[in-house]
């Protein structure tokens, strides 16, 4: 009990301005007991990085004189008081531990270096990704440089534009032709009274724009067709799909297909939803799992048979969530799997879907697409017999 309150006895508690003063003067060594993802979001310049796992192994390589001051520091200071106890064990005589860790430093405006390539007030916003060992720096930066388009600002896109940009997708590109009208504001939340009548991709961008400057918001102000998919899509690393009608989904799967672009797609009705994501040549495609469009009967619009709000806002989040394990690289996305929801039952059911050896798009007997016939596709709406979808 006397050695253990000796040792307690042995490590100074001091603040960070303290501790900043003495660094200034010289001859102090700052150790950071922090993982590799903190210290590369932010630390104070000329510390050097040991993780608490191995500081009794490192210790002396860094400092073999023990009686030199050392300053160790966290991110609030409770690791670095345990790691400054295995110091004093290891009979090191001149410890002080930095209350309040870099938390406290940053607070009082002290300066603060990175490796990561985020600005301060990145590495402010997106702290909650960056404390995820999934996510981290690095996670945080392909989230910046990352491009996903959007078909919709509707019911979907509205819920799925939101969260994206929030988590810091740097290119967000939005495809809708139409205009906010008061009967989307129950559950497309990016638009508002204000914007009855203006086109729902400038509503979109402007709520965007608001919420998260980091992100670039693209218009594309027009119906999608066959005339101006290829040229849409191209440039885009993911593909939302939150179209309202069938032609436009098979031309979404066909043109996808070609240009080996995934798609995150959902669709709505009533009190019932269902996602898949589909990444062409490793799942199905969207055509093997719907071959033909089901009949009119069984497929009417929202506009004809109603949705609850909330319900859409589920299943744009469940989009945004499959958009970012693809762009993280983490995760079990939704590829072969085809997950229903009832929110009346705030029930979800989960089902298998295989590819198609016989789908004829992404089939192992479908036919090769010339470079030349690339952007020339069947007339879906005859095929879909007018349907509309979700």
């Amino acid at each position: 009990m006397a050695t253990e309150q000796a040792e307690q006895q042995a490590v100074e508690e001091i603040t960070p301005q303290e501790a900043f003063t003495e660094l200034d003067e010289g001859g102090v060594k700052l150790i950071d007991t922090r993982e590799p993802y903190e210290y590369e979001e932010s630390h104070i310049e000329g510390s050097e990085l040991i993780p608490p796992g191995v500081i009794a192994d490192r210790i002396e390589a860094a400092v073999p004189d023990k009686s030199q001051r050392i300053i160790l520091q966290c991110r609030s200071g409770a690791r670095s008081w345990d790691a400054a106890q295995v110091l004093a064990a290891k009979g090191y005589t001149n410890l002080a531990n930095m209350g309040g860790g870099i938390l406290e430093w940053e607070a009082q405006g002290l300066p603060v270096a990175s490796d990561s390539g985020l600005t301060p007030e990145q590495r402010d916003r997106y702290s909650r990704h960056i404390l995820l060992p999934e996510v981290g720096v690095e996670g945080q930066l392909k989230l910046l440089n990352a491009k996903v388009l959007l078909l919709g600002a509707g019911g979907l896109g509205a819920p799925t534009a939101l969260y994206l940009a929030a988590a810091g997708i740097g290119t967000i590109g939005i495809v809708d032709d139409d205009v906010v009208d008061a009967s989307n504001l129950q559950r497309q939340v990016i638009h508002n009274t204000s914007r009855v009548g203006t086109p729902k991709s400038s509503s979109a961008r402007q709520t965007i724009e608001e919420l998260n400057p980091d992100v670039e918001v693209v218009e594309y102000n027009y119906r999608l067709d066959a005339s101006n998919i290829l040229e849409t899509i191209e440039d885009y690393d993911i593909i939302v799909d939150g179209a309202d009608n069938f032609p436009t989904r098979y031309l979404l799967n066909d043109a996808s297909v070609r240009l080996r672009k995934p798609v995150v797609s959902a669709s709505i009705l009533s009190f019932d939803g269902q996602i898949s994501t589909f990444i062409p040549y490793e799942g199905p495609c969207y055509r093997c799992l719907y071959p033909t469009p089901p009949p009119p009967e069984l497929a009417p619009s929202c506009s004809a048979n109603g949705v609850l709000g909330a319900m859409a806002g589920q299943m744009g989040l469940l989009q945004a969530n499959e958009v970012l394990k693809l762009v993280l690289g983490i995760g079990e996305p939704l590829v072969g799997r085809l997950l229903l929801y009832e929110a009346l039952g705030t029930r979800f059911t989960e089902l298998k879907v295989r590819r198609d050896p016989e789908c004829p798009i992404c089939g192992p007997n479908a036919p090769e697409v010339p470079e030349s016939e690339m952007g020339k596709f069947p007339d879906y709406e005859a095929f879909c017999g007018g349907h509309v979808g979700s």
